[in-house]
């Protein structure tokens, strides 16, 4: 795919942008046969390819510049302030608005951070789009409160010509370290959460609760641990690092007990609800850490199927073990980091892999999700 700010030198973010998306998927799935390389996998499903642009549902931006010309988007390898508003993994919907946001911050006034002076308010204009309804959150990293009001002066003119714009706040991040946001979040509309759908799962999301980045493929990834889990008809589900309960609530109905495990209080709030939208009744969500859960567990009680999707560090020795120890009938492990993913495997024992299946998440970059299957022997 053609992309200026790659030729220019501007942006090496997606360092394999040059490739074509056939090119760039076989050269993942190459890597990741390598590294599965003396393992027995009995059957190897295609990968699931991604949109070539406009994918992207996300965008964290850097404010540059002053408040009379302010900049969205990043510092150049020589230095320079870059505006990434036209970036094309964005959809067009969204480029315009980040153009509106430009705008918005010179009306506001709102002078951009900066670093090396530890002066300014502004230091990041986070904006996630919902796919299904084409809605807006938008959220202003700032320093301190003080920009609030000037946020408020402008945001009405700006609502007025964005309808699409639900839900507006304003991250407190006072430190001055490389540090995207804070513990304070102040809404700035009645509306506090955006309501996402994929595959008529109605999902949520919060301020600081974690959502993939490529919703095709993520629709994708749920119905496909969908389809696997059904094959065991469990009675009892774990969901370890559940996030807002994508996995959970696919793979779950009515006849299923479902116990949801996620450190962030904000996203187990988001499961609670959509559980509730979907009418499940035999559902648990906790904001607990994973691996203390797994060891306050009694074995009388254990899971048919536990799903885990952890962060890139992966699960464990001390989590790893203790899944080896419930012993469920099949694992099923979502991973967007195949090293720490085949770490992981070495420590679960008793159990045999029956599926592997890549995830083109992250086109035009070295990273991909990954899906395995994990039988009992």
């Amino acid at each position: 795919m053609k992309c200026d700010y790659f030729e220019r030198g501007d942006c090496l973010s997606c360092r394999n942008i040059q490739l074509s998306m056939v090119e760039q998927v076989n050269v993942k799935q190459q890597q990741l046969t390598d590294l599965f390389r003396g393992i027995s996998v009995k059957q190897w499903l295609p990968p699931i390819l991604s949109a070539e642009s406009g994918f992207r549902n996300k965008a964290k931006m850097v404010v540059l510049g002053a408040a009379h010309k302010p900049i969205l988007g990043l510092v150049n390898p020589k230095g320079e302030p870059v505006s990434l508003c036209d970036c094309s993994l964005y959809p067009k919907d969204m480029q315009l608005l980040l153009h509106r946001l430009e705008r918005f911050v010179q009306q506001a006034g709102i002078p951009p951070y900066r670093v090396d002076k530890s002066k300014g308010e502004l230091k990041f204009i986070l904006l996630t789009r919902s796919q299904s309804s084409g809605q807006f959150m938008l959220r202003f990293v700032l320093r301190s409160d003080q920009a609030i009001v000037r946020i408020e002066r402008e945001l009405p003119q700006l609502l007025q010509e964005f309808p699409e714009i639900t839900l507006v706040s304003a991250n407190i991040q006072p430190i001055h370290m490389a540090i995207l946001e804070g513990e304070k979040e102040i809404f700035l509309t009645e509306t506090t959460r955006l309501e996402e759908q994929l595959n008529n799962v109605p999902l949520f999301i919060r301020p600081k609760s974690f959502f993939q980045t490529n919703p095709d493929v993520a629709a994708q990834l749920y119905q496909i641990a969908r389809e696997w889990v059904t094959e065991f008809k469990p009675n009892y589900i774990w969901d370890l690092f559940c996030g807002v309960g994508g996995f959970g609530l696919h793979c779950a109905d009515s006849n299923t007990r479902l116990t949801g495990i996620e450190i962030e209080a904000e996203a187990i709030e988001c499961a609670i609800l959509s559980a509730t939208k979907l009418g499940l009744t035999q559902v648990d969500f906790s904001a607990l850490d994973s691996t203390y859960f797994a060891k306050g567990q009694s074995a009388q009680d254990k899971p048919d199927l536990i799903i885990v999707n952890p962060p890139r560090r992966g699960l464990g020795k001390s989590l790893c073990d203790s899944l080896s120890e419930f012993a469920p009938k099949a694992i099923v492990y979502s991973s967007c980091n195949p090293h720490t993913l085949m770490s992981d495997l070495e420590y679960i024992t008793g159990y045999q892999i029956t599926k592997v299946q890549m995830f083109d998440m992250f086109p035009h970059t070295d990273h991909f999700e990954v899906l395995v299957m994990l039988e009992q022997l």
